[in-house]
């Protein structure tokens, strides 16, 4: 007779989670943490008063108090275990440390920079801070061999704790980092508040001027709707994969909705991807109740969501023709197209999404022709390679091999015919989800640029069938690629957010020894500064002409719109900013909300960040007078982040092309 195991018992030789009984009891733990918790409310005092920068004063501190509690408390408890040699124990030290560092300095710097508390008082806010993560977190180390996934509730305990990290990272971040360009851009939208916009729909403008309206004309009011379509993001993910899958997969899918590098971004800055990565996840679930599960009603939520994600992005279009195939390759599913609900549902998403048709129908269909024949139209480029690293980075190695693996390999065969054949209905429904609008990518990314994020909000799909083969590996003896992926997922998760912690940290207060980079469009650091200093060149020049002058980025959209929301006096709105469409160029919505006949004779400041966008034929021709080409230099906490080029343009003069 062969040996029988308990379904769920994972085959190690050393348990990866067993629990230790330690020779001391709470109390030597309280005091240990005591003692560490003043020596580091201690340290930080001495760092500041010696002028210490914040963010270098609060690592110095943690770093000696965590040393302090791991000789007082963790070293005795490791011999007391015999892992005083393990080195499993230790990298798992350093990640919950390295976790608990960044998060609390979040919390150092929203109280001491955004709330302006005195940081003699934040300090014991941050500690507590780090305490609430460090003693659960250093608990849960010395009680566990290994971190990956498995049965019982352990491994619950640690892939719930990443979800609610997760959150609390965006939700202590959210309002420091500076706006990205494209998120500036957007807050521009909400200013302008319309039924369509150039070049995108408008649901990301309604998200933000209701946003905005309830918390403030503040980062964190332009960017909190992202956290509630998270939210709803993770909600329909655990849905959806509880239908096709189990509830175990269906929680750790839950995970990697927000930890994941595209989702975990997706849940904190403010693009039209937010919305719709929420509105996808609703329509993938909807049309798993009304394809496989065969509900009727479900084809409500399917038009509604639809609708709703075309109000965000036009690629949520892609999932139309996806569900088409798996009618055709479905028998069950295919008696849908004799029945009146998916027609039904069809025109329902038409009725939400046409306020759009409308404002593309008095505007020349220029967003319909800016999304399709004017992409085409472009000079024919390969990039197909951008679309395979894209799939890399937006799901990581671990997660593309998990899809690969879930959707190639053949269906076990279950108890009956039945399940065998519900099986297969549930993965090529996911097949269909996944490559058909893959599949549409992959043809234009031959003769077309394909940008880095397009293909994105297509792995929403794959998460059920990455979380059920993580799982499945984690309950089946390992061999080649399944013991590579079960090895791998929980790893990937935790080194994925300590490194959305360290840059979040980065962004908020730095880190010592790192300067900031040139390329403020990917590292939003220096923004803020370039608002006020502009604005106080342009107070300059306008007590010496008498009128303000109209602010114009060198640029297509980011300049301009940063500058129109850091302006200090937080008034801004953004025709009292312009972009290089003035002069030529393009400007996309600029062009429509500062029409450049309607600036003749005003007086311009341009800002640039090379000297050579403000010399030439093309400014020179458009103003009747120009004043020098100067300089400045932009600074971050006494370090220089880049230099910018400014120049006054007197009397401009309005041409359809340069001379």
């Amino acid at each position: 007779m062969n040996n029988v195991t308990e379904p769920n018992a994972l085959p190690d030789v050393v348990p990866p989670y067993q629990e230790t009984s330690f020779p001391h009891g709470a109390e030597r733990i309280n005091v240990a943490a005591a003692m560490a918790a003043l020596s580091d409310v201690c340290i930080f005092f001495a760092a500041t008063a010696v002028g210490i920068r914040l963010g270098s004063a609060h690592i110095l501190s943690f770093s000696i108090a965590t040393a302090l509690f791991y000789h007082l408390n963790i070293r005795v408890a490791a011999n007391a275990a015999g892992r005083s040699r393990d080195l499993r124990l230790y990298g798992h030290l350093i990640i919950v440390s390295l976790l608990a560092l960044f998060l609390r300095g979040g919390v150092l710097s929203l109280l001491v920079n955004i709330w302006a508390w005195p940081p003699a008082l934040a300090i014991f806010f941050a500690v507590g801070a780090s305490l609430a993560i460090t003693l659960p977190g250093y608990t849960f180390s010395l009680s566990s061999f290994a971190w990956r996934l498995g049965s019982g509730t352990r491994w619950r305990v640690l892939v719930l704790g990443l979800v609610v990290y997760a959150f609390a990272l965006r939700l202590v971040y959210l309002g420091q980092a500076e706006l990205l360009p494209e998120e500036a851009y957007y807050w521009n939208y909400s200013r302008h508040l319309a039924i369509g916009y150039f070049d995108h729909p408008p649901m990301v403008a309604w998200l933000i001027r209701l946003s905005t309206s309830a918390f403030g004309g503040s980062e964190f009011g332009v960017r909190v709707g992202a956290l509630f379509c998270a939210a709803a993001t993770a909600f329909f993910t655990y849905r959806l994969t509880r239908n096709l899958f189990d509830a175990s997969s269906a929680l750790l899918a839950t995970v990697l909705s927000q930890v994941l590098p595209f989702f975990f971004a997706a849940g904190m800055v403010m693009t039209p991807d937010t919305p719709l990565v929420a509105a996808w996840a609703a329509e993938l679930y909807f049309l798993e109740r009304a394809l496989v599960a065969g509900r009727s009603g479900a084809w409500w939520g399917v038009g509604l969501c639809m609708g709703v994600g075309l109000l965000s992005k036009y690629s949520i279009g892609l999932l139309a023709p996806a569900a088409f195939v798996f009618m055709l390759l479905d028998p069950q599913a295919r008696r849908w197209l004799r029945r009146w609900q998916p027609y039904a549902a069809a025109l329902l998403a038409v009725a939400i999404f046409s306020p759009v048709i409308v404002w593309n129908a008095q505007n020349e269909w220029a967003s319909f022709a800016f999304q399709t024949t004017r992409r085409f139209a472009e000079a024919p480029r390969f990039s197909l390679h951008k679309l395979i690293l894209a799939a890399f980075v937006l799901i990581t190695p671990t997660g593309l091999l998990a899809v690969a693996v879930a959707l190639l390999r053949r269906t076990q065969d279950g108890s009956g015919n039945n399940e065998v054949a519900d099986a297969r209905r549930k993965r090529r429904f996911l097949q269909a989800a996944i490559a058909v609008p893959l599949a549409v990518y992959f043809v234009v990314s031959l003769r077309h640029d394909v940008k880095f994020d397009w293909s994105a909000e297509i792995w929403l799909a794959a998460l059920p069938a990455m979380a059920s083969v993580m799982m499945s590996c984690a309950i089946r003896l390992p061999h080649n690629v399944d013991a590579m992926i079960r090895a791998a997922s929980i790893p990937t998760m935790l080194g994925l957010l300590v490194i959305y912690a360290a840059g979040l940290h980065f962004l908020a207060l730095g880190l010592p020894g790192i300067g900031y980079g040139e390329h403020m469009e990917l590292m939003p650091v220096g923004w803020r500064d370039l608002g006020q200093q502009v604005n106080t060149i342009a107070k300059e020049i306008g007590k010496t002409t008498g009128t303000e002058p109209l602010i114009v980025g060198m640029d297509r959209y980011a300049i301009a719109s940063e500058v129109a929301f850091y302006l200090p006096d937080g008034t801004a709105v953004a025709p009292e900013t312009s972009s290089a469409h003035l002069f030529g160029w393009t400007g996309l919505m600029y062009e429509r909300w500062v029409p450049p006949e309607q600036q003749a004779g005003r007086t311009l400041l341009l800002v640039t960040w090379t000297p050579q966008d403000l010399i030439g034929n093309c400014v020179e021709s458009h103003a009747e007078r120009l004043g020098p080409v100067k300089s400045a230099m932009l600074m971050r906490d006494s370090s220089v982040v880049r230099s910018f080029y400014y120049r006054v343009a007197y009397g401009y003069r309005f041409f359809a092309k340069c001379t």
